[in-house]
């Protein structure tokens, strides 16, 4: 989990697409939050319980400034499965960047803080806790007295087209296939050039679970020749694919072939058109050969 949740921040701790996935998010893609605005945030904060030290680390944090004053810290929660503590991880997040601001003697202005929790589930929407009060069962006369705290969560795959079109970022890209996988609709891959194509395929692997987009890229020398996109990327995979569902079909050829004794190994190896080592290699695999 650890690993997955590196790969993620790779993309969205970069400022441009931080500031791309704010701007479409919370202000309709009005360009309100500016990338040179940004500065990185400890994403840990630490909290005293049971007598001890514990330590708890947002996704992704940023504060942002208005000229020389921090006016805001923005945290991003990465979500792949439904989670119905999240309003108390949140409170406690946005909680820990509170006490900070009254520990810290030398900050003059306070400032607000919201997060963001970004849903990838494509089967449904966010159907659980969405706010402290979803978390209890709380008596009618008590409510009055218990403040609610509501979380802020985006279903990516279910964004409209409209809104996946405000991303100016590689985030578009990850929208749009999750938006495809959830519509089960065959994904093609976006013509656009990928910005950011190394931290975008980890993404892709990190929250899909599949690597080959990650692997395609780095096996094909695509990160050395730029310019890359995503529809590159799933051809190739697609190539991929077809080219290992042939060889597959050859080797139960050469198998059956072997076990019939309808040739020599270098009579087998011509008529499938194999070099006599790959032969003898699959040979071997099936133990045909002693």
């Amino acid at each position: 989990m650890a690993e997955k949740d590196i790969t993620e921040k790779n993309l969205e701790a970069l400022n441009d697409v931080f500031a791309d996935i704010v701007n479409v998010l919370l202000f309709k893609g009005e360009q309100i939050v500016l990338e040179n605005e940004l500065e990185a945030d400890t994403t840990k904060s630490m909290f005293k319980a049971d007598g001890k030290i514990h330590e708890q680390e947002r996704d992704v944090s940023k504060f942002w400034r208005n000229g020389e004053i921090r006016i805001s810290i923005l945290g991003i929660e990465n979500q792949t499965a439904q989670d119905s503590d999240m309003p108390l991880r949140v409170i406690s997040y946005d909680g820990a960047n509170y006490k900070q601001q009254l520990l810290d003697k030398k900050q003059k202005k306070r400032y607000p803080v919201a997060t963001l929790v970004l849903y990838f589930g494509t089967k449904e929407k966010w159907t659980v806790a969405k706010s402290l009060y979803d978390c209890f069962e709380i008596p009618e006369k008590l409510k009055p007295f218990v403040n609610d705290y509501k979380i802020n969560v985006f279903n990516i795959a279910f964004l409209s087209p409209k809104a996946i079109a405000m991303f100016k970022s590689d985030f578009k890209i990850i929208a749009e296939y999750f938006r495809t996988k959830r519509l089960k609709q065959k994904y093609k891959g976006s013509k656009e050039k990928l910005q950011h194509a190394n931290e975008t395929l980890k993404m892709f692997s990190a929250l899909t679970g599949d690597d080959s987009f990650e692997r395609v890229y780095n096996e094909s020398n695509f990160n050395k020749k730029g310019g890359v996109t995503m529809c590159d990327v799933v051809e190739r995979i697609r190539n991929d694919g077809i080219n290992k569902g042939i060889l597959e079909g050859q080797k139960n050829i050469i198998r059956n072939l072997i076990e019939s004794k309808a040739g020599s190994i270098e009579q087998i190896a011509e008529w499938v058109k194999l070099p006599v080592k790959e032969v003898q290699k699959i040979a071997r695999e099936t133990q045909v050969l002693n």
